[in-house]
């Protein structure tokens, strides 16, 4: 509910729904103390305690760990949720923080450095970083074999690899193409601002939104190996990986464009009686047309990309040569698809800065 809405309200009701917003903020800003305090103190067990002092190589796990973080995180949370150590109160506006003081120097801001340092402990740890391993003889000597053979390319195969190349080119250009009218319409379903004046078509918003979110999530790499069992190994199968990812991720794109856009035409052509689909033909489109295009020439951009990294798994394109050769061994052969593939993303950034720039 707005300022502007509660003003309207008598005396009473005003009171009770500050009282409610209120109990609102603290009841996360408890939340947010329980998580942050059951992350430290699990980390901590696990990571500092088990890892590193301790040197337990393969620690056991069991829910009860987690369980009892959470037990007794809620416990510190509950006894420091009232002092200057809860973020959760400081996140939530709960503090009369002094302005003249810089809010890095809180002392809720120094639990958040340990929380920090503590998840970059953790991140090395269970990212096995290892220098040793890293500049170890047989490692070093693996690195210089192979980057030897890559800097030798095999031009005999030149001529297959341009086919598969212009064949990922293609894929790319044609996933994006389809995706474009799906991906406009559902752009206009899945911006809040057009479609939060009724419940059903709130509904149908949050509905698509999902849907978007979902499929978005999910690779392009996923999506391929999914497509490539459903249409068998080749570039239609990439082609379609690249047409669902592009959809959803255009969609959010176009919608997040229109909910940026200036009320003014549309609330002058609503006043004036015009139907829904004229205000948004008349109103909505001749605002997003530039952005659109500019969103449009980059996501072909990003598939060309994607379309060398899919062809991993089966669909199709130079990413499919690329894993053979990787495959055999045969790094001579794989410096030259690298060299193609470094020419085609160079060739295809430079053309989309280009084009987006001259339509700005």
């Amino acid at each position: 509910m707005s300022a502007t809405d509660q003003s309207t309200l008598p005396q009473h009701l005003q009171k009770k729904t500050s009282n409610i917003q209120k109990s609102s903020k603290v009841v996360q800003a408890l939340a947010i103390d329980i998580f942050l305090w059951a992350y430290t103190c699990l980390v901590s067990y696990k990571i500092i305690y088990q890892k590193l002092i301790a040197n337990v190589r393969h620690a056991d796990f069991a829910w009860s760990q987690p369980l009892t973080a959470i037990g007794v995180g809620a416990v510190i949370s509950l006894v420091l949720f009232m002092t200057k150590l809860s973020i959760g109160r400081a996140s939530k506006g709960l503090y009369d923080l002094d302005e003249n003081e810089s809010i890095l120097k809180q002392p809720f801001m120094f639990f958040g450095y340990f929380v920090i340092i503590i998840t970059f402990i953790a991140g090395i740890n269970v990212a096995q970083v290892s220098l040793r391993e890293f500049f170890s003889e047989a490692g070093l000597m693996g690195a210089k074999r192979i980057f030897t053979a890559l800097l030798q390319p095999n031009f005999q195969i030149i001529e297959p690899a341009l086919f598969a190349a212009i064949e990922t080119i293609y894929m790319a250009f044609i996933a994006t193409t389809i995706s474009l009218p799906f991906a406009f319409l559902l752009g206009f379903f899945a911006a809040r601002n057009l479609m939060s004046n009724s419940p059903i078509t709130f509904a149908i918003y949050n509905l698509i939104r999902f849907f978007l979110n979902v499929s978005r999530s999910i690779e392009p790499l996923v999506w391929a190996i999914i497509f490539s069992v459903w249409v068998g190994i080749g570039p239609f199968a990439g082609m379609l990986a690249l047409c669902l990812h592009s959809v959803s991720s255009l969609a959010k794109l176009y919608s997040e464009q229109i909910e940026n856009i200036s009320d003014g035409p549309i609330e002058a052509m609503t006043a004036t009686g015009a139907h829904p689909i004229q205000v948004i033909w008349f109103g909505v489109v001749p605002q997003i047309v530039l952005p659109y295009l500019s969103f449009t020439i980059y996501r072909w951009d990003i598939n060309v990309r994607m379309a060398t990294i899919i062809g991993l798994v089966g669909g199709g394109g130079i990413g499919t040569m690329l894993m053979q050769y990787q495959g055999l061994a045969k790094w001579n052969e794989v410096g030259l698809l690298v060299i193609v593939i470094a020419l085609i993303v160079w060739i295809m950034d430079y053309s989309s800065s280009k084009i987006r720039a001259s339509i700005k």
